[in-house]
């Protein structure tokens, strides 16, 4: 079994609806974000993946929330913009953007919201 990470940034905005405390008002973050993809299979250059084109599509998914505030992007218009709300938004869109490799699983996402906190998603 092979696995990679690769690691990238973006900045939003957020607020968490119902919560009692500091976080219900508007702030922003710096986010990291680490993918991690795994797989058994190699390919002919012997790679699972080149790092480029896994960087290429976190990073592509990154734009669609990067600068914004997350509360008006649809899919947090029913869930709170948790930071493990927001590694599961960023773990299935990166899904579909990795499905065109079949030897590779997206194995897991994680959202640092500071450098001392973090929120990971996986599916079983």
């Amino acid at each position: 079994m092979f696995r990679l990470k690769v690691q990238d940034y973006f900045s939003s905005a957020h607020f968490l609806r119902h919560y009692e405390g500091p976080c219900e008002k508007l702030h922003g973050h710096n986010w990291k974000v680490e993918v991690v993809v795994e797989g058994e299979k190699l390919n002919e250059l012997d790679m699972l993946i080149d790092f480029k084109l896994l960087k290429q599509a976190l990073r592509e998914t990154l734009e669609k929330i990067d600068h914004r505030l997350l509360n008006d992007i649809p899919y947090f218009l029913e869930v709170n913009p948790s930071s493990e709300r927001i590694a599961q938004y960023i773990f299935q869109t990166l899904k579909e953007k990795l499905s065109s490799y079949p030897n590779l699983r997206l194995r897991e996402v994680t959202v640092f919201e500071t450098e001392k906190a973090c929120a990971t998603y996986l599916e079983p």
